[in-house]
């Protein structure tokens, strides 16, 4: 039987995830022991608490040595991330006696990618020691990462959440669409597109039930036409990228910032093809009621500047 969580919270220990860790990179207690200064006595009867308190063995001998089963390849993985963030608060907690500029983990959208670039260049020139962790993924991960106190501060959409009251919005932007395509496409260099002639080609689209999708499906069906079948779908902007400019029949939807940066740079061709912004506006979320650091309530401050430039 799974330990309640009360139960995990008052036995488990730092000492023993270090352990963990230390027995899934050097596979023996001896050298697991060595790694984090202790005495091999001392890590075995410690892998012995963390296995009693679970109720099941965590590693298998092996010739090469110790290694994890499922529950403990479970373990070690949680010990990584408790472990991670001790030294997140480690740093900050220096940078805070030091006087320097702490540490942000931010959460975006893809559309939303060019205005936090600039906020967070003009936000690092005035703190240039401010550590910063950028994690770019839907609004659905990025709410669920700000639930769980991975992020500071997300800049997406709240509606795809389980409860909007869960979390404090400050309104930034409207996202455009931009249909893009490969230089060679044979849509490239035609002058202004009608949707219903894009209806011949293969679309590459965001996930099912996400906004971009959403919008491209509700201006289809406006306009009478049928809804993209068998699409390919990803979310990352790096893989559509590479795939539309190795596809010449391949359409895609995007923000229309992130199009006319890939258009810039000769990496896609946007078409003039007229397509509305999103119905919601994307803002920056943090969860209801928290306090601040000092750098998110600056880079807020940046992002509603980088939206008059």
């Amino acid at each position: 039987m799974v330990p309640s969580l009360a139960s995990i919270a008052s036995r488990l220990r730092l000492k023993q995830l270090r352990l963990l860790i230390a027995l899934d990179e050097r596979g023996s207690l001896h050298k697991a022991a060595e790694q984090i200064s202790i005495s091999q006595s001392g890590a075995t009867k410690a892998l012995h608490e963390v296995e009693s308190l679970i109720g099941t063995p965590l590693f298998e001998r092996q010739p090469k040595g110790l290694v994890a089963n499922e529950m403990g390849r479970c373990m070690i993985r949680y010990a990584r991330l408790i472990h991670s963030d001790v030294e997140h608060l480690h740093e900050e907690m220096l940078s805070i006696m030091q006087g320097q500029g702490g540490r942000l983990s931010v959460g975006v959208i893809m559309g939303a990618v060019p205005l936090l670039t600039r906020a967070l260049t003009a936000l690092r020139l005035k703190q240039p020691q401010l550590s910063v962790e950028l994690v770019e993924n839907t609004s659905a991960t990025l709410l669920g990462l700000l639930d769980q106190g991975r992020l500071d501060l997300a800049i997406c959409r709240t509606s795809v959440g389980q409860r909007s009251d869960a979390y404090d919005c400050i309104e930034l932007s409207e996202e455009p669409l931009a249909v893009v395509a490969s230089q060679d496409h044979p849509l490239t260099g035609v002058g202004f597109v009608q949707l219903s002639q894009l209806s011949d080609y293969r679309w590459l689209v965001y996930p099912k039930d996400m906004p971009m999708r959403q919008a491209l499906e509700r201006e289809l069906n406006e306009a009478g036409l049928q809804i993209p079948r068998y699409p390919l779908e990803t979310s990352s902007i790096f893989a559509t990228i590479l795939l539309v400019q190795q596809d010449p029949t391949l359409l895609a939807v995007i923000p229309a910032e992130v199009a006319a940066f890939c258009e810039q740079h000769d990496l896609l061709v946007k078409l003039r093809v007229p397509l509305r912004a999103l119905n919601e506006p994307y803002g920056v979320i943090s969860r209801a009621g928290a306090d601040l650091s000092p750098a998110a309530t600056l880079l807020i401050h940046e992002l509603q500047q980088a939206l008059t430039t």
